[in-house]
């Protein structure tokens, strides 16, 4: 269950961070750590953004968005502690003021930039020319720890509109940060900031005073849903469980509704469920529209993503907003239990998995952010390969949710868990033993030895329903050798260059494999009582009876195996030398 966050988890954050840029103040790293949390999940591109220090004149950040066509300029107040110090009039106003600013003369623009430091002049004639030349539209946060007044807000809005350009100013006070940093640590960073959902048709609206919950249900047009899915993409599904699982049965049959009986998709299908912070019905543009703020969907991203490519534009579907407060009745977690809940009951098409359920976990999150800093790709959600590919980019390599937790599960739990499926590691009694801590370290190492051992079993299909109680073997051994961060870190050199040390310890791997078969044939009885092999490793704590076989003289396996470990620890520790 997510707890409160608080300044603390801020700041834990801005650590991290400190880690990577040690020159930034911590001004500058609130204002990274917001580009980063909601304007682009790109952390070069908004490092690259950051123009703030003397003569910043309210300027610490300005990024173009070409595919957006959008310009953001940020101003941030660190304040140490959430909520307390309320900013100055002036300053927020001063700020607000470089919207029109971006469409002024020439000559106002240079006598207010005169006093800046050269790169925020660079910045600031950059995004100039693109809001004069191609008609960007422009994006002002005053982002602060502290908190501001509704009257100043409103005056800053104000003083921020300009006739010749489309501007639009947030102040995103104490309260806000916090919200937004709950949804950074969910996973949804950046989040889409605001959409128009067409109506087509009639529309339903209930609010419930009880639960300050407010719902609308319409049908939008295959076509509405497509432009959706096209001004927002992927990061309109980060709350989901999953992925786009690609020509599943259910996806394959919608395909074929829409191409041939496009009329009638709107009855056979579920329909899209998507969550908001905040909801209206307006008219824009000569349209009947739901504009909401950080839109997510939370059911029928499969349904999205096949309208978005299909080529007929005769079908409609169902839409469902709920619009969920935050924090209802001073429960900080009300709105991810709820949301949590809405996915559990509401996707039924494709099956929910136990592995989905777990997907957007906190703690998978800390854990795909800390593989990324050692350069590795993690995939927590269940996806198609070629969503996983365009997703992670260029990472050389990429871990599985359910490989990690079976490699860690066989090396801390009983082997016979794993052989029942990888997903009981995902229930709630085994999850926290799975996944009990952020470390990166702690699951490489054991995800390492793992392949290692799966190295030493290819070629040999006995060795497969083994696998588990020999790594399980092998493991206090290994981790004796990987304690300091120094070991850690050779070891993963070693292993992805594929080094001389592994050779004696594939042989080290291969003796127990052979030791592991020996037992079960020593133990499997005979005749017709006798257990196939892959009965015989299904067997509870039989890694403790296979300990005492490979302690005792019927073992004609163990002499090799301390031969090659002796080789493999020696080269090993040599390596940690150098």
């Amino acid at each position: 269950m997510p707890s409160q966050i608080t300044e603390s988890d801020l700041n834990r954050e801005l650590a991290d961070l400190k880690e990577r840029y040690p020159r930034l103040k911590p001004d500058e790293l609130f204002v990274l750590w917001f580009l980063i949390a909601f304007v682009t999940e790109d952390e070069k591109q908004a490092a690259e953004a950051l123009c703030g220090g003397a003569g910043d004149k309210s300027l610490d950040a300005v990024l173009v968005d070409d595919d957006a066509k959008m310009v953001f300029v940020i101003q941030g107040k660190y304040r140490k502690q959430i909520g307390t110090k309320a900013e100055a009039r002036n300053d927020v106003l001063e700020f607000a003021r470089l919207g029109p600013l971006l469409a002024a003369s020439q000559t106002e623009f240079q006598a207010h930039a005169r006093t800046l430091a050269p790169v925020a002049q660079q910045r600031l004639a950059a995004a100039r020319s693109r809001v004069r030349n191609r008609h960007y539209g422009v994006w002002l946060y005053y982002v602060t720890a502290g908190r501001c007044s509704a009257n100043i807000i409103e005056d800053a809005r104000r003083a921020s509109r300009s006739g010749e350009v489309n501007v639009s100013l947030s102040v995103v006070t104490g309260r806000q940060v916090l919200l937004l940093l709950a949804d950074y640590l969910d996973g949804v960073a950046p989040p889409v900031p605001s959409l128009d959902l067409e109506i087509d048709g009639n529309i339903l609206q209930r609010y419930d005073k009880h639960t300050d919950i407010e719902s609308w249900i319409f049908s939008m047009s295959d076509h509405s849903v497509a432009e959706m899915h096209e001004r927002a993409g992927t990061r309109l599904f980060a709350r989901n469980v999953r992925g786009f699982l690609g020509n599943t049965e259910i996806n394959q049959n919608m395909e074929a509704t829409l191409s041939r009986e496009p009329e009638f998709f709107w009855y056979y299908n579920n329909g899209i469920t998507i969550v908001c912070d905040h909801a209206e019905r307006i008219g824009s543009h000569g349209r009947d529209v739901v504009r909401v703020t950080n839109p997510q969907v939370i059911n029928g991203q499969q349904t999205t993503r096949t309208l978005a490519r299909a080529k007929a534009r005769k079908a409609s579907v169902l839409v469902r907003v709920i619009r969920v407060p935050r924090g209802h009745n001073g429960q900080p977690d009300h709105f991810e239990t709820l949301v949590s809940r809405i996915v559990a009951a509401t996707n039924s098409q494709n099956a929910v998995k136990a592995s989905d359920l777990m997907a957007n976990d906190r703690r998978q999150i800390e854990v795909e952010r800390q593989f990324r800093k050692l350069g590795y790709g993690y995939i927590r959600k269940r996806q198609t390969k070629s969503e996983a590919r365009r997703t992670l980019g260029a990472f050389r390599i990429i871990v599985k949710k359910d490989e990690l937790a079976q490699a860690v599960a066989a090396c801390e739990l009983d082997p016979q868990i794993l052989r029942e499926g990888k997903e009981r590691l995902f229930e709630k009694r085994l999850y926290t033993q799975v996944f009990p801590n952020a470390d990166p370290y702690y699951y490489l190492t054991r995800y390492w030895l793992m392949r290692q051992v799966g190295y030493a079993a290819r070629g040999y299909p006995e060795r497969a329903y083994a696998k588990w109680v020999v790594l399980n073997a092998v493991w206090p051994r290994f981790s004796g050798l990987v304690q300091s961060r120094a070991a850690r870190e050779t070891f993963k050199r070693i292993w992805e260059h594929d080094e001389g040390p592994l050779r004696p310890l594939q042989q080290a791997n291969d003796a127990v494999f052979r030791a592991a078969l020996q037992f079960y044939r020593s133990k499997r009885g005979k005749g017709a009582k006798a257990q196939d092999i892959s009965t015989f490793f299904k067997r509870r704590r039989l890694q403790r009876d296979f300990g005492r076989f490979w302690g005792g003289a019927r073992n004609s396996h163990r002499g090799r195996f301390q031969k090659a470990w002796r080789r493999f620890e020696r080269r090993f520790k040599e390596s940690v030398r150098r």
